[in-house]
């Protein structure tokens, strides 16, 4: 069975109503990590069953290079959900990366998706265990059982925050997602955001924060979106072709911790070589750095090789 690639970019991952031709369209031009086709909430109930067509074509004839390709099926809940994984994986198997469930609340269902992959995979002949799951968390249940979600399938490879549901399934007092409730002097999603981080890294995988609905506002866009990145997420959804850039930028190191982070692992490497002195900690400069700074650069580092940055520095071997 293949291993899933729980490694890919995602800083901006791209939602795209399913049943929208234009918008399938121009999603292909934009500079978003992943682009995830909705077959849910963006897709009406009558417009389904046409839209998984649609959405096979797109994938087998559009041009997504460098871009995750994923589709957001409907949840278990509902009657479409198997429909959408059948038609869309027997028709478009070979070019996805991900199957999305929403609305994830227990274990079993990340089990069920698993095992309809693997039918569908079989019995098509595509390479088993290929496709990835990304596991939506939207209500109070299934951030309750996160850590089982996150433990139910090797396939799973991001845990989501799904905010708009998440916070009517609390009954929190707020119409505008993504925003503090009023009358809340604190971070009212700090625990939520928390509990699906120690989650997803707890198993080896990425944590994304869900939408910003006010599409045009990019200052609130970013004030969000850098909530969810400073506590260590890889990115965030966006709905809008105006929120690309910023969380591209965002949930991406500065240049200059680029450089820095990729300094301090060749430093160390150098340090605890037999050409260095084989030394358990150093000096960078007026740094000390040592088992625990590489763990630390090494993150910052992977996230601007993901990115595609380039070092601006070089680690100089000091004169004996």
């Amino acid at each position: 069975m293949t291993t899933v690639n729980r490694l890919r970019p995602r800083r901006s991952c791209l939602a795209v109503p399913g049943s929208n031709p234009r918008f399938l369209e121009k999603a292909q031009g934009l500079p978003a990590d992943q682009v995830f086709l909705d077959l849910e909430d963006a897709c009406a109930p009558l417009a389904k069953p046409e839209a998984r067509h649609t959405i096979v074509k797109f994938l087998n004839e559009g041009d997504w290079t460098g871009k995750t390709r994923v589709v957001r099926v409907n949840d278990w809940t509902t009657e479409w959900t198997y429909r959408d994984v059948v038609t869309v994986v027997e028709g478009a198997g070979q070019n996805l990366d991900c199957i999305m469930l929403p609305k994830v609340q227990d274990a079993q269902q990340i089990v069920a998706l698993d095992l309809l992959l693997t039918q569908i995979e079989k019995t098509m002949g595509f390479e088993v265990g290929k496709i990835g799951i990304e596991a939506q968390i939207e209500n109070a249940q299934g951030l309750n059982n996160v850590n089982e979600i996150a433990q139910a399938s090797q396939r799973v490879e991001t845990i989501i925050f799904g905010p708009a549901d998440f916070m009517a399934s609390i009954n929190m007092k707020s119409l505008v997602v993504g925003e503090q409730p009023p009358g809340y002097p604190a971070d009212a999603y700090h625990y939520i955001l928390m509990k699906i981080l120690m989650a997803a890294r707890a198993n080896n995988l990425q944590a994304i924060d869900g939408p910003y609905l006010q599409i045009r506002n990019v200052e609130g866009y970013r004030e969000v979106a850098q909530r969810a990145a400073a506590l260590g997420f890889d990115g965030k959804w966006v709905l809008h072709p105006g929120q690309v850039e910023a969380s591209n930028e965002i949930f991406s190191p500065s240049q200059e911790d680029y450089d820095h982070a990729e300094l301090i692992l060749d430093a160390y490497e150098y340090y605890t070589s037999e050409a260095g002195g084989k030394k358990g900690s150093a000096m960078l400069g007026d740094e000390m750095i040592d088992e625990a700074s590489r763990k630390m650069a090494l993150v910052i580092a992977g996230k601007g090789r993901a990115a595609g940055m380039r070092r601006t520095s070089t680690f100089e071997i000091p004169e004996a």
